[in-house]
């Protein structure tokens, strides 16, 4: 059967939607260049050997501005979303900041990245060797995640310390990392590598990894980060920001979780591996609270084993408990809470959220 075409008109607008999005990954990256440059040639750096400005070059180049973007991105819809709601048109100066601030959030995840791969001996990221691995670098990995977090201080001094929202931003971007970091410890000591201990995995426990872990700087910090610019003082505002954009990211790692077992490779890009890696996974932590006696002695001698056979036994598992099911019943309701918190709320434009929730919804990558 031939494949059906889609309305002239559909793909005329799908294919302007591509284009403009294209558009602004371009731009966004452009500004990442002028960022990057700033920072080899540092004035605080004045005298540094060629060989030390050209690691730091390579070094950001590789390790910043190969990801999806989406944090970073998100600043700039989320000043759009605001101004538009005042009628306010940006300025080229106004644009520029927002972008900065965005990259600010794409260096802090290059941070946390960098120093993920070396704690969980991981192999490669975003489709290259980590940066550790590369054989001339090695653990001196380990400053040059200092010197990306560092970097974050420096764009924000050189570019926003004229803002009043300047000592606002520093201590976002402080508490934001704080929390992160707690995120992080609570997620390798409750599965440390080569251990396997099933009775840690509870929900209270994966909930609070999953908010510290990812909600608050993949989702609060970067609308945060847009509120600030926007001149918004008002503490209920960030408030009412924080608890949508954690239940937001909430839900994205919970889905994210789902498509690492039942996604599909071709699509998501990726094989998951989070039942071999012993992962406190939202699926083992529902599997644990439903299984039978038979199945959790499944689970606990099947997983985190690197085996295709244990692996296939504990889906097997899940498959048996209808977690699929669960999920997509999870996720429903997941949404429609939160429309229906975006829209009982007067405190910001819908739109500051809606865009974020769009991209998130049903994706299956």
């Amino acid at each position: 059967m031939a494949a059906v075409e889609a309305p002239p008109a559909k793909q005329a607008r799908t294919d302007a939607k591509t284009d403009a999005k294209t558009d602004a990954k371009q731009e966004f990256l452009k500004v990442f260049e002028r960022l990057r440059d700033e920072i080899v040639g540092d004035e605080l750096l004045a005298g540094q050997p060629e060989s030390s400005q050209q690691w730091v070059k390579e070094m950001m180049d590789y390790n910043v501005p190969l990801g999806k973007l989406n944090r970073g991105m998100a600043v700039l819809d989320v000043v759009r979303s605001l101004a538009g709601a005042r009628g306010h048109q940006l300025s080229e100066e106004e644009v520029f900041r927002a972008q900065a601030l965005g990259w600010c959030i794409e260096f802090l995840q290059a941070y946390f990245l960098v120093a993920d791969d070396i704690m969980d001996s991981s192999i490669t990221r975003r489709g290259q060797p980590c940066w550790y691995r590369q054989p001339k670098v090695g653990m001196v990995a380990i400053n040059d995640g200092i010197i990306l977090e560092a970097c974050i201080y420096r764009i924000l001094k050189k570019h926003f310390s004229s803002l009043p929202a300047y000592v606002h931003l520093l201590e976002l971007f402080h508490e934001v990392t704080y929390q992160t970091a707690h995120g992080q410890l609570l997620d390798t000591t409750t599965a440390p590598i080569g251990t396997v201990d099933l009775s840690r995995y509870t929900l209270p426990t994966y909930m609070r990894i999953v908010t510290y872990k990812t909600a608050f700087y993949t989702f609060y910090l970067p609308v945060a980060c847009g509120m600030r610019l926007a001149g918004i003082t008002e503490e209920a505002a960030y408030k009412l920001a924080e608890e949508i954009c954690v239940s937001m990211g909430q839900y994205f790692q919970i889905q994210d979780d789902y498509l690492d077992c039942f996604g599909d490779p071709e699509v998501i890009g990726k094989i998951g591996t989070d039942i071999q890696d012993n992962k406190c996974s939202w699926l083992v932590v529902q599997a644990l609270q439903r299984a039978s006696d038979e199945q959790k002695k499944i689970i606990e001698e099947s997983y985190g084993k690197d085996e295709e056979a244990a692996v296939q036994r504990v889906k097997a598992v899940y498959r048996e408990l209808g977690l699929e099911g669960v999920f997509k019943q999870y996720e429903q309701e997941s949404y429609e809470g939160l429309v229906k918190t975006i829209e009982g709320q007067d405190l910001l434009p819908q739109g500051v959220f809606t865009m974020l929730l769009k991209k998130i919804y049903k994706r299956q990558k």
